[in-house]
This record gives structure tokens, C-alpha cells and sequence, in this order.
């Protein structure tokens, strides 16, 4: 760090409340990353408590030209809150309160540091229902959330994170703070410009806090857990449930080698030379749940299934969860490093998808892992890498680029959750034409003129 930045940050220090700017270097240690393979160390880390301290510290930095980096809980998978020209990292860590659970209006209020999952469990606690549902709800923040659009397994009945922002209040790159949209469901009082900053990956604003629809929360639920001996029969399972006018809440498919992994872990019998599993899961009035189990199982046993398991009610139905929940940490027991890419395909491709995943395991002598949330196409399709054996590196992005390029070509997208960030600039010019990439840059500068907020990333 640079003498006058020092100074400046000193500045910035004296102008807000005590401790929500740290210059210490334990502090900045812990804030250089998230779950991706980059780090790079900030200058400073500000955990402001209000919107005015981020205000304060946007319009400061706005003046200055000092570079500030959005940072939610740090549970990303592709680099978006690595600050990669140094500068401030902006944690919104404290701002972690729930203003208002409303269940007359069906909204709830919300700061961006709380946590997924306690939202979840308040607005469940007065029957009503919040469906997005990120792997790492548990840790991860709401803002964070909103910042990536996080989806989950509930996605394909429910949407996205995207589907439940009804208004945010967002701090500007120049220190202005706006309120967009309202706490209506219906709005359509100009443009959905709420909605412009979500997924936005931290390069338009800081979003201080979001008025998020909530749903009732549905009685009952009900899934299978069905195990195949080969991934075409899991394919055609769940394209006869669709077919068949089911709209599950989850769809979620693994492979064989995901499956063998944790069969290792787990030490469950049933995963024993299971090729496919899939999951299904329905939710709503009890009868009508326990009516639609039973028809489903007739679909599914036209497959001719290894095995096929039922849970019924929250108890059950979690047992059955458990185990997919033990598929990422089953391929971390392998230790080897696991690419987590989480490429959507047209519903159509699914078998495509699984089959070419084979041949670039062959391909390429690496081993390549595909689960996830096959109701809506978006797979997470894990490239396994031994970084210790040569070429190993050279082979991996040799896979990965032949992955994205043939997704692509399907009318794919190179990800549904995680975003951009840094791990996949590479291939951003293959996923959007030249004019949408132009469209991109002209709202930045729009927005953020000097430039300052998450630099680095994957808008130029």
C-alpha cells in the first residue's frame, strides 16, 4: 500500500464510528478470499453497521479512487469477493438484522448480513415460507444471495433468489443511496430497476436492505430417493414425471462416480453399484401429497429401479436429504481438488450432458463428477484434478474450455448460481456476443463511472 493511501484510509477511519474500519494485518488476512483458489490481501476491511457508514465510505472512496470489494459471507465458488486491486473491503457482516416479518403483506425485511437459513427458520416459525435454498444457506448471507442470484434445489417449483426481491435499498458507487421498488407484490411503476442489481456480482452498488416476498408455508412434503442402474433410465424417470404434469419441488440426479464416493463416505448399501439417484420431493396439502408419492412411484417403476425409497413429513424427507447433502464432502474425501462448475443445459441435453461428461473423463484422463439439480438443468459438473501429476494443470483447462464450448453450443449457460467472478472471465467472451458485452460496460459506467467498485472482475 502506497504512502497516500495510507494516509487517505486513516482519513476514512477518523470519519466513521470506531471499529468499522481495520487496517491490522490479521484482519486483512481473513478477508483476501472466499471458496476459489485466488486471494489477494486488502488494504483495508470496513464492517459497517448502517447504511450511512457505507454511504460515508462509497462517497469517500468514490473521491478518492480508492477500490471497493462487496464482500457477503465469503462462501462463493469463483473468486467475487477477492479484491484484486487491494484497496477496502466492504463486509456487510454487521448489518445482520431481521427489520420485519409481516405475514399480512407476506414480506420480510431484511439487512444483507443475515443468514439464509435463520430467515428461513423465523418466517417458517409464523407459517410462512422463504423456498430459495443455496447449498450454503447455513453460512451464507442474504445479500450475498442477492448478489449472485443463488438458486437451490427448490428452484424448479419456486425460482430463484431473483424471484423474491420485491424492493432493495442499494448504495451507490458515488455514496447515493436509492430505493428501489416497494414491498407490493405486483409493481410496475418504471423500469424493475430492484432487479437490475441482482446478480450483479458487486460491480453496480451495495445493496443495504432487501423487502423479500414470502409464500404460505406449505403443510406438508413428501420425496423419493430412487436408485438406477443406468443414468438413461434416471432421464427418462424424470422426463415421465414432467410429462406427466408434476411440478416437484426438487429434482435432483447424481452419477455414478459422485455415488461411489459416497458410498466410501457414507457407507450406505443401497449406493453400492448405483449408477443414477435421483430425488424427488413434492410439497403442499398432506392427502394430495401422499396421492401424488404413490402415482409417482408407478412412473418411476416403469424404469425398472434398484431401489426406490420414500420419506414422508419433515423427518423422513431430511433423512433422505442427508445423503445428497454428503455428495460435495464425499468428493473432497477423495482428495482430489474438485472444479466445481455449475453449467445449466436445455432439460432436453441431461443425457447428453452425463454422456459427454464420460468421454471427457476418457478424453482427458481426468475424473469428472455430475450432480445437482437436474429439474431445472443446472448440473454442477465437477472436474476432479491431481495437481500433483504433470500436465495436470494444462489438462484441467483443456477439459473445462471443451466443457463450456460444448454447453454453449447446446444453447447452455457457463453458470446458473455462482456467477462470473474471476474463475470464469476466460470463457465470459464465449457466453455473450460482443453487443450484450457492450450493453454490460455501458451500464458500469453508468453506474459506476471511476470505476471503483469490485475491479477486476469480468466486466472490462
Amino acid at each position: 500500500m502506497s504512502p497516500a493511501r495510507a494516509r487517505l484510509l486513516h482519513q476514512l477511519q477518523q470519519r466513521l464510528p470506531a471499529g468499522e474500519l481495520s487496517l491490522n494485518p490479521r484482519v486483512l488476512s481473513q478477508y483476501a478470499g472466499d471458496k476459489w483458489f485466488a486471494a489477494h490481501q486488502p488494504d483495508a476491511v470496513a464492517r459497517p453497521r448502517s447504511t450511512r457508514s457505507v454511504s460515508t465510505i462509497l462517497r469517500f472512496a468514490n473521491r478518492h479512487q480508492i477500490p471497493v470489494t462487496p464482500r457477503g459471507a465469503g462462501h462463493g465458488y469463483v473468486g467475487g469477493c477477492v479484491p484484486l486491486r487491494g484497496g477496502i473491503v466492504l463486509s456487510l457482516e454487521r448489518m445482520n438484522r431481521i427489520l420485519e416479518i409481516n405475514p399480512d403483506d407476506f414480506v420480510a425485511v431484511v439487512q444483507p448480513g443475515v443468514v439464509t437459513a435463520r430467515l428461513q427458520a423465523e418466517v417458517a416459525m409464523r407459517g410462512l415460507y422463504y423456498p430459495p435454498d443455496p447449498a450454503s444457506r447455513a453460512e451464507s448471507f442474504i445479500g450475498g444471495n442477492i448478489a449472485t442470484n443463488a438458486g437451490g434445489p427448490r428452484c424448479l417449483k419456486y425460482g430463484v433468489t431473483r424471484d423474491y426481491v420485491l424492493g432493495l435499498e442499494v448504495v451507490l458507487a458515488d455514496g447515493t443511496v436509492a430505493r428501489l421498488g416497494g414491498r407490493t407484490h405486483k409493481n410496475k411503476t418504471g423500469f424493475d430497476l430492484h432487479r437490475l442489481f441482482v446478480g450483479s456480482e458487486g460491480l453496480l452498488g451495495v445493496v443495504t436492505e432487501a423487502t423479500l416476498k414470502l409464500l404460505p408455508l406449505p403443510p406438508y412434503r413428501a420425496n423419493l430417493a430412487i436408485g438406477f442402474s443406468s443414468m438413461r433410465a434416471a432421464v427418462r424417470a424424470l422426463h415421465g414425471i414432467l410429462r406427466a404434469g408434476f411440478l416437484p419441488t426438487a429434482l435432483e440426479l447424481a452419477d455414478a462416480f459422485t455415488l461411489a464416493a459416497a458410498y466410501r463416505r457414507t457407507g450406505s448399501e443401497r449406493l453400492r453399484g448405483c449408477r443414477a439417484h435421483l430425488i424427488v420431493e413434492l410439497d403442499g396439502q398432506r392427502q394430495s401429497v401422499r396421492d401424488e408419492i404413490r402415482s409417482l412411484q408407478g412412473i418411476i417403476r416403469r424404469q425398472k429401479p434398484l431401489f426406490v425409497e420414500v420419506g414422508l413429513g419433515d423427518r423422513q424427507c431430511e433423512r433422505i436429504w442427508k445423503i445428497r447433502r454428503e455428495f460435495s464432502y464425499s468428493l473432497r474425501d477423495t482428495g482430489l481438488t474438485k472444479l466445481n462448475e455449475d453449467i445449466v443445459v436445455p432439460r432436453g441435453r441431461l443425457e447428453d450432458l452425463f454422456a459427454f461428461a464420460a468421454r471427457l473423463q476418457k478424453k482427458h484422463g481426468l475424473a469428472v463428477a455430475c450432480f445437482g439439480h437436474a429439474g431445472d438443468g443446472n448440473i454442477h459438473t465437477n472436474v476432479m484434478v491431481d495437481f500433483n501429476q504433470p500436465g495436470a494443470k494444462r489438462r484441467s483447462r483443456a477439459a473445462l474450455d471443451e466443457l463450456f464450448r460444448h454447453v454453449l453450443a447446446w444453447g447452455g449457460s457457463i453458470t446458473g448460481e455462482h456467477g462470473i467472478g474471476i474463475a470464469k472471465q476466460r470463457w465470459w467472451p464465449l457466453a455473450v456476443s460482443t453487443e450484450v458485452r457492450n450493453l454490460h460496460r455501458k451500464v458500469k459506467r453508468a453506474l459506476d463511472p471511476g470505476g471503483i467498485l469490485n475491479p477486476g472482475k469480468f466486466i472490462g
